[in-house]
């Protein structure tokens, strides 16, 4: 069977550049909007062109022209959304509803991948505010495409280790600490954790995948399901450095939330979900939903352990 024909939207950003190469080197045709939204942004053109000279096709359209994103769309038989979400940097999620449009009247698409890669907001009903505005936004954007009956695969990706992983899962910070590490009540709530190209390997792998059709796909796989305590541990094993734990309960750290801006508040609420709450591993993956790593053994996926040894 001939590989389906893919089209990036957020190509340049932090995990759609990835995307963009998972495709390529998983042999897809690919192609990456090229967004006249970029101006004179030369980081960003220099990056769409050095995925030209990989081998992928830049296609011209915009949010802002339905016409050029149907024509887009009528190019490729899989779309892949990857704009931010992630309110430090960029959130634009309801723009997708101008992409979902343009694909129910292209009516060529046999897959859709919308920018999820994070936490199930299928699961998140229950989110504190401001932070519930992200899986509110994710929530409006699935109802759009089951609506228009666009087949459809959801990525739940977790925690990507380079904001979890590599800092001990400390806020403020991207790197290790040095001396002492935070952990939030025990430490001991279970978490899933993913190397980013992991994340992009498994997102190809579904497109022509009937098994993932319709359906949630997460990313658990059981070599990286641990606790920070764990995650801690192996970082103090690769450095022969034991650090200073200090535990923050959950009331001193929900109290943290006063005072910071809405991007932090935002991250105060999804931590508190994540490390708290267990929402990532507390619940048995059910019929309509599939795990990465059971579909896909063939993937090596990377533990902590070697993630980690980058920052030693």
């Amino acid at each position: 069977m001939a590989k389906s024909k893919v089209l990036v939207v957020g190509g340049t950003g932090y995990i759609g550049r990835k995307i963009v190469k998972a495709s390529l080197a998983q042999g897809h045709e690919t192609y990456v909007l090229q967004r006249p939204e970029i101006g004179l942004d030369i980081e960003k053109l220099q990056m769409l062109l050095s995925f030209k000279k990989e081998g992928a096709l830049l296609v011209e359209g915009s949010f802002n022209d339905h016409k050029s994103l149907v024509e887009a769309v009528r190019k490729v038989d899989v779309v892949i959304c990857t704009i931010s979400g992630v309110h430090i940097r960029s959130h634009n999620f309801l723009l997708q509803l101008k992409l979902v449009d343009a694909i129910k009247e292209a009516g060529n698409v046999k897959r859709f991948l919308p920018s999820e890669f994070g936490m199930d907001p299928a699961r998140m009903g229950h989110a504190l505010e401001p932070g519930r505005v992200t899986f509110d936004e994710k929530m409006i954007i699935r109802k759009a495409i089951e609506d228009a009956k666009i087949p459809f695969t959801y990525v739940v990706a977790n925690c990507f280790a380079g904001y979890f992983a590599g800092n001990l899962s400390q806020m403020g910070r991207i790197t290790p600490p040095k001396d002492k590490v935070y952990l939030y009540g025990d430490g001991n709530v279970e978490v899933a954790f993913m190397d980013e190209d992991d994340v992009v390997t498994y997102a190809i792998k579904t497109i022509d995948d009937p098994r993932t059709l319709n359906k949630t796909l997460y990313l658990r796989p059981p070599g990286n399901i641990l606790t920070q305590t764990q995650l801690v541990e192996k970082w103090e094993k690769l450095t022969g450095k034991e650090l200073e734990k200090i535990s923050i309960s959950d009331t001193d750290f929900l109290a943290s939330m006063e005072g910071l801006d809405f991007a932090e508040q935002v991250v105060v609420g999804h931590i508190y979900h994540i490390f708290y709450e267990g929402c990532l591993t507390n619940f048995e993956i059910a019929d309509g939903a599939e795990e990465a790593s059971e579909l896909y053994p063939e993937v090596q996926y990377t533990r902590m352990e070697d993630y980690l040894k980058i920052y030693a």
